[in-house]
């Protein structure tokens, strides 16, 4: 019944995770098509992977926390409220650095017209943060149909935001609206994008408000140097998860041979490709929303380990068939981005490998949290980190964003196989990496038949089409057969 229950929450957390990253995507072809230039879309891209950097720091792993000494219920409230009182006082610190020191970072960042780029993004960081806890809160008393409902009003009202920017007051100003220049200037149709989501962000801390006043006027000092202690290796794994999947993007502007525009520009072809090979993630992060809390819950029940062995080997089976999907139908899902970033796309089937490896590493990760061996999933993520540096540093200028790519998708399979190989002695789970492994082998190998069968068939779309519905379809009623006594269990 655990993993029912796991299943049924992963649903209702996909209703936000994977509708609203669904509707975030939908801006993806939005914006390569409403601003004016590959470089626009770069400035986007880069600001977002620095802020991710910002977030770990900024965060630190207090939800982590709060997961492991807030889940027995007598000690909910106190860990509660020591968390976000410690998460005030240090993002109140930090947000008014950036707001102070805003024109010296734009600078750095090579963006020195636009400083109010940097106090938005402060802002949009600090209310960001803020919420970490009162949506882990949920999480850990499971309310995900409440956590959903937050999430999608949020997504609802960037996008919203968004469209009133970026394509109302355009068509207003053309046909003679003249109020809508009180509100806003044709000349910076980027600011405006960080603007939305600053507004959002604003409007989530409102909707979170009966989370916050169960805030108590406690801080244990005791407990909160233990919660500090857990988290601060987690620290380093999140910034060091931060480095593999944002450092390629957030280098490649001072990497690449060209200029600062025409780097930028890579930028946005690449960061473009990188979204469509990031759908497989939709799935990954309703999973992670659920299954945190659930190992947590379920970690000293009799059958945990079994448990986490079957949920990991049927989210394996669920990845490596979203891959399958986006992979046969590329013809179509390339056009959730403007034409002129296809010259990527060669990219993607890389991408969308490395993201399938950093799936099953989240489920293989789970021992070091459960056993408070924090510590050594920091070394883990270390060596992965320093590994992504050195590669991309390596690999970059010589190859470009393809070079990032597969730097990418090294980086994931070390992690995958490392936190697997250390985890075996501290936390024996029997996963089935022979059924795993197999998922992923004839994923491929219906991949190439496509690519055959397209070779000597008509090079029409419904053709391709139909050669992937057809393989497609096999792929996953395979896989129910092969497993369809699991499943009705």
């Amino acid at each position: 019944m655990s993993v029912k229950k796991l299943a049924s929450e992963t649903a209702l957390y996909g209703l936000s995770s994977i509708v609203g990253r669904l509707l975030n995507v939908l801006l993806v072809p939005f914006y390569t098509r409403v601003l004016a230039s590959t470089a626009e879309y770069g400035v986007v891209i880069d600001l977002y992977a620095l802020s991710a950097f910002v977030m770990v720091v900024l965060s630190y792993r207090m939800e982590s926390a709060f997961f492991r000494f807030g889940t027995p219920l007598e000690d909910r409230e106190r860990a509660y409220s020591t968390g976000v009182w410690s998460l005030l006082a240090t993002t109140a610190v930090v947000v008014t650095a950036m707001l102070v020191f805003a024109p010296s970072i734009a600078d750095a960042l090579r963006y020195p017209a636009h400083p109010e780029y940097v106090r938005w993004f402060a802002l949009i960081l600090g209310l960001d943060c803020l919420a970490e806890l009162p949506f882990a809160r949920l999480r850990m008393e499971q309310r995900p149909l409440r956590f959903a409902a937050i999430r999608l009003t949020n997504i609802g009202v960037n996008i919203g935001m968004n469209l009133f920017w970026l394509v109302f007051c355009p068509w207003a100003s053309r046909h003679g609206y003249g109020w809508v220049h009180a509100v806003w200037s044709p000349d910076n149709p980027v600011g405006y994008i960080f603007l939305s989501n600053l507004i959002a962000s604003a409007v989530t801390m409102l909707l979170l408000s009966a989370q916050l006043r169960r805030v108590k006027a406690l801080f244990d000092a005791d407990l909160w140097r233990r919660m500090v202690t857990y988290a601060a290796p987690l620290i380093i794994v999140s910034f060091a998860g931060i480095v593999d999947e944002m450092f390629s993007r957030a280098m490649l502007k001072y990497l690449l041979p060209g200029s600062t525009e025409e780097n930028l520009a890579q930028v946005g072809i690449f960061g473009a490709n990188y979204k469509l090979a990031a759908l497989i993630s939709l799935f990954t992060q309703a999973y992670r929303y659920a299954a945190e809390p659930f190992f947590f819950r379920n970690a000293h029940t009799d059958n945990a380990l079994q448990n986490q062995a079957r949920v990991t080997q049927w989210f394996t089976a669920a990845a490596v068939a979203g891959m399958l999907g986006i992979l046969l139908f590329l013809d179509v899902v390339k056009y959730f981005i403007a034409p002129h970033y296809w010259s990527g796309l060669h990219v993607v089937p890389i991408l969308l490998m490395a993201n399938v490896f950093l799936g099953v590493y989240y489920n293989f990760s789970a021992w070091y949290r459960l056993k408070d061996r924090t510590v050594l999933g920091a070394w883990i993520s270390t060596a992965g980190a320093a590994l992504t540096v050195g590669l991309n540093l390596w690999l970059i200028p010589r190859f470009g964003y393809t070079g990032a790519a597969w730097v990418t998708l090294v980086c994931y399979a070390f992690l995958c196989v490392t936190t697997w190989y250390m985890g075996r002695r501290h936390y024996p789970v029997p996963y089935p990496l022979g059924r795993m492994a197999a998922y992923v082998v004839g994923a491929w190998t219906l991949y190439a038949l496509s690519l055959a069968l397209r070779a000597v068939l008509p090079q029409t779309l419904w053709t391709h089409l139909a050669i992937g519905a057809v393989l497609w379809s096999g792929f996953v009623w395979a896989i129910f057969r092969w497993e369809k006594t699991a499943v009705r269990r």
